[in-house]
């Protein structure tokens, strides 16, 4: 059985927390490998002094690519398909920062063209160990239904817009 919930096991509203991870040289370095972006605001420390960040900084996608990899670690949702994201960057991510992802179901709907589907819009904040929102936004995901649960009605589970608690 797959680790995580089916679209139909899972409650708008609901709030959860991810694991946490502290971010290393490594992280930088591997994700520069990945992205090609050397920039020396990521690795020249007297460049980086000189900038309005103090000293150097994390990849700004690199934190939407940890909050997606702590979204999976969390294990709440199963194997999913990501439709999309929109996403804000905050503050910077510095080495030593550790990061944890809070996230809540805003939105669950059936899919219209996969039957097999659900649709889910998750609000999600990448915090610092500080409970500072360092990126925040919506992600979209697609995520399997219960097979015997597939082509039945689902009520509306759209709740009013509210602001993601910390």
């Amino acid at each position: 059985m797959l680790p995580g919930n089916y679209f139909d096991d899972i409650t708008v509203g609901e709030e959860r927390v991810t694991p946490r991870v502290t971010v290393t040289e490594g992280h930088i370095l591997a994700y520069a490998g990945v992205s090609g972006d050397f920039s020396p605001v990521h690795f020249d420390e007297t460049y980086a002094r000189t900038t309005e960040f103090g000293g150097r900084i994390a990849h700004g996608l690199m934190g939407l690519s940890l909050t997606d990899g702590l979204k999976v670690q969390s294990a709440y949702f199963r194997d999913g398909i990501a439709l999309g994201w929109s996403w804000n960057f905050k503050r910077p991510i510095q080495i030593g920062d550790t990061l944890q992802v809070k996230f809540k179901v805003r939105e669950a709907r059936p899919s219209k063209s996969m039957p097999a589907m659900g649709i889910l819009f998750i609000e999600m904040q990448l915090t610092n160990q500080r409970d500072e929102i360092v990126q925040e936004g919506e992600h979209r995901l697609m995520v399997p239904r219960r097979p015997e649960l597939v082509g039945q009605e689902l009520p509306n589970q759209e709740l009013p817009n509210q602001e993601l608690r910390a």
